[in-house]
């Protein structure tokens, strides 16, 4: 279809008008997206609902340069704008605002978006006008407003995969200065990857989110925005496979799974513990905006609170730990006597003794986890902004949050039943706690910012902005210091258990017990742009800018872990410790950036293009550790990292009905420095695909009885991805202590290789309503969502993405 409708554009090109021009807020006022001395991918409302956008990943695929990973659970995505990745259990990497408000949790991006009008999503550095973690970038939501005429709207869906979603709106005035609206969605699937144990696809879905909004007009320059939601989803979580990395064990015993590409795993999902994914969601904001003449005064609040845990089977029975419980023993029999064989190179024996365990099997021997995130947030912003019709052009502010979080990660005994929601389950009970780290987190930020633009002539703008912030983050250990595990020790096997909870809290190991700790963070954050009207149809600009993320604290106790466990592998196979401490350093990058935005053909054809250079102190990464303590989640830094790119994307209108996109980014980056793991420098940022590249065609065919045909197609291209800073090597593992070099890993083969995906959506529709026919990944083109190494586990976590996902969508208006 796209070949078909770009051979027809050029003889159409008189019937068609200029692209649209969009109005954007990047620098937090209105103005053109070409005057805006940035790079900004701008998606308007038309586009949004011809693509039938409803979640993040719909709107992070029609961009070029960024990137989404979401398999561990609905809370945790992964955002990657030009190589700066958000790193798990540490902040988000960008800026998220929604009608103007600054989300400070990264539980609230993973949403359903309704009433939506326009997605910005601003590239680079903007730490300057947004603050702490904004880093890569800023994304920038803004939502329809209810107003002075009542209207409403409906959807529905229905999907293979049993797949139903809804959404209804109702909005319109309630007095003369006052509107409101109310919403509701709703989405359920059952997902593709079923477990073999029965317990429930790993990729289901089932959530509902209720909305409110109040807008009062108290007069003439005087505006109130109240909002309000609340939702909770019930999801499968921990999507994963093992897949080895044990070069040597394939080729002693013949057994090629020991050794296997990733992208050549058979997935089979046998996990006996249902992996469920919780989250409850409670957000309410307001926000006041008064025209004072010179200047307007905006200020906001907002209080957020979300709790988020899953519960899945365990990592690590391959350590046996497990293998004396009874529980451990009448699986294993039990499973034989139903002739349950595991997938290769795993094998079920008759005792725990005689097989050989990945994680997540459908054995009790490898125990269960519990993770457990909850935040609540209380933040405020208080900004005077000046007019825009004056050659200089001003604004000041101020800012502050308050955030409370808990994170916990428990693995604990299997008693063959359901698994308690509990970080800490007593040794009295068959599903007894057996390692935990568990923490509760405080930070304190304040912030103050201003901006300055002036144009020199009419032609010549040059704009500066400064902010400061300032965190303190403040930790506090839960982990019981008196109780003690059944099993798990650290001088096994035999394990025979009598062990702290936490490695930090033995003595021996971490002399200095676990205390309370505090640090502050603080960085200046400037950016300097420079834009000129070359003219009436180009933009030309250049800007430099300072990003930053604030440092923080892994569970405590992590130190201690890693140096029990896993350091002393690595010095007797010759290789450096892995430096982890319970503390990470803040992350600061710097970006330059040259740019141009322009119009052709009257209009026609809209051009952005940019080239970039980014570096990356301290930029912070997130990895597992998996081995006889269990799991274990860490955040490091990567010393210095370089990055440097080039964007290109056209826009082409050209008929009235027919649209023509193409864009692409491609992204080279490199490890100059890193501390932690030096043997990684020279290779790849984590999580950063090569390229990434897309291809649209939107057209709207006029048939009778006010009746149109609409067809829309969006092709996505994403390269080659690393996802961890090891790519490519060997690494020793702790099957190194039983086996020898045998047990050397190489991970060359932990790459996800490029991918395409093709989505169509074609239906009929009205001034009042429509019918369309859609498919997400129509070809079943067969990828890796994430490929997560452990390396001194000696293999990947490796998620498989969505198959053909297709249906039928009916939407109403009135």
């Amino acid at each position: 279809m796209l070949a078909m409708l770009w051979a027809g554009a050029a003889s159409a090109q008189d019937q068609s008008t200029a692209v649209d021009e969009l109005i954007v807020t990047a620098r937090q006022r209105s103005e053109s997206l070409r005057d805006v001395p940035a790079a900004v991918s701008a998606l308007g409302q038309a586009t949004l609902e011809a693509a039938g956008v409803a979640r993040a990943a719909d709107f992070v695929a029609l961009t070029p340069g960024v990137s989404l990973v979401q398999a561990a659970e609905q809370g945790d995505a992964q955002v990657n704008i030009r190589g700066v990745n958000s790193a798990r259990d540490a902040q988000a990497s960008f800026a998220f605002v929604i009608d103007g408000v600054q989300m400070a949790n990264p539980a609230a991006f993973n949403r359903e978006f309704s009433d939506l009008r326009q997605i910005e999503v601003v590239k680079g550095p903007q730490g300057a006008v947004y603050g702490r973690n904004a880093a890569a970038g800023a994304i920038i939501v803004s939502t329809v407003e209810p107003g002075e005429e009542f209207e409403g709207s409906a959807k529905l869906s229905v999907g293979n995969r049993e797949s139903f979603a809804g959404d209804v709106r109702v909005a319109g005035p309630l007095t003369d200065k006052l509107s409101g609206s109310l919403s509701a969605d709703w989405r359920k699937t059952d997902g593709f990857y079923d477990s073999e144990s029965g317990t429930g696809a790993v990729d289901r879905f089932k959530g509902y989110n209720f909305n409110g909004r109040l807008v009062a007009r108290l007069d003439e320059k005087t505006k109130l925005d109240f909002k309000a939601r609340y939702g909770e989803l019930t999801a499968g979580s921990i999507a994963y496979n093992a897949v080895f990395a044990l070069p040597s064990f394939a080729s002693v015993l013949a057994t090629p799974s020991y050794y296997e590409d990733v992208k050549d795993h058979d997935f089979a999902f046998q996990n006996n513990v249902p992996h469920t994914n919780r989250q409850q969601a409670f957000e309410a904001s307001a926000k006041l905006e008064r025209d004072l003449g010179f200047a307007t005064l905006t200020a906001w609040t907002l209080y957020s609170d979300i709790d988020n845990d899953l519960i899945a089977d365990g990592t690590s029975a391959s350590f046996g730990f497990f293998n004396a419980s009874a529980s451990c023993a009448a699986s294993i029999a039990a499973l034989n006597a139903r002739g349950v064989t595991l997938p290769a190179p795993q094998y079920l024996g008759s005792t725990a003794a005689g097989s050989f365990f990945g994680p997540y099997t459908p054995t009790t021997c490898d125990g269960y986890q519990y993770q457990k995130r909850d935040q609540s947030d209380l933040s405020g912003e208080l900004r005077l902004t000046s007019r825009s019709d004056q050659p200089l052009r001003w604004m000041v502010g101020t800012y502050a949050l308050h955030i409370d979080r808990e994170v916990g990660v428990a693995t604990g005994l299997d008693g063959g039943g359901e698994v308690p929601r509990a970080l800490y389950v007593p040794s009295s009970s068959a599903y007894s706690t057996e390692q935990l780290y568990w923490d509760d987190f405080k930070s304190d930020v304040a912030a103050v910012f201003g901006q300055l633009a002036y144009d020199v002539t009419p032609t010549l703008e040059g704009s500066l902005a400064l902010r400061y912030d300032r965190e303190e983050r403040k930790v506090h250990n839960l982990v019981p210091t008196a109780a003690r595990t059944k099993y798990i020790d650290f001088n096994g096997p035999p394990y025979t258990g009598g062990a702290a909870l936490n490695p930090g809290l033995d003595t021996t190991i971490n002399p200095g017990g676990i205390k309370d700790q505090k640090k502050t963070y603080d960085q200046v954050q400037p950016k300097v742009a420079v834009r000129w009207k070359a003219s009436p149809d180009w933009t030309l600009y250049g800007d430099w800018g300072v990003g930053f993320k604030s440092g923080g604290f892994n569970s405590q106790g992590s130190a201690a872990t890693v140096n029990l466990f896993i350091n002393p592998v690595r010095t007797a196979a010759g290789y450096k410790p892995v430096t982890i401490r319970d503390d990470f350093d803040k992350e600061v990058s710097s970006s330059f950036e040259i740019g141009a935005k322009g119009r052709m053909f009257d209009g026609h054809l809209t051009i952005d293009a940019a080239a970039y250079h980014t570096d990356v102190d301290d930029m912070q990464f997130f990895e597992f550790f998996v081995g006889p303590f269990g799991l274990l989640r860490v955040v490091s830094n990567i010393d210095e990292v370089r990055i440097q790119g080039a964007e290109l994307g056209l826009r082409y209108k050209a008929t009235s009905n027919l649209i023509l996109e193409a864009s692409g980014a491609y992204t080279d980056s490199k490890i100059q420095k890193n501390s932690v793991r030096p043997d990684t420098v020279g290779n790849e940022s984590p999580y950063t695909p090569r390229y990434t590249w897309n291809l649209a065609a939107d057209y709207t065919h006029p048939l009778p009885d006010n009746l149109s045909l609409h067809l829309r197609a969006d092709v996505r291209g994403t390269g080659p991805t690393w996802f961890h800073v090891v790519q490519g090597q060997d690494n020793p593992t702790v099957f190194e202590l039983s086996y020898g070099a045998l047990g050397r890993a190489n991970y060359a083969k932990s790459r996800r290789d490029a991918y395409t995906t093709l989505d169509l959506r074609a239906g009929l529709e009205t001034d009042t309503w429509s019918v369309t026919a859609f498919g997400k990944n129509i070809t079943d083109e067969q990828y890796l969502t994430e490929v997560i190494p452990a390396p001194e586990f000696g293999g990947s976590f490796a998620s498989p993405a969505a198959g053909a996902t297709w249906g039928v969508e009916l939407a109403v208006k009135f």
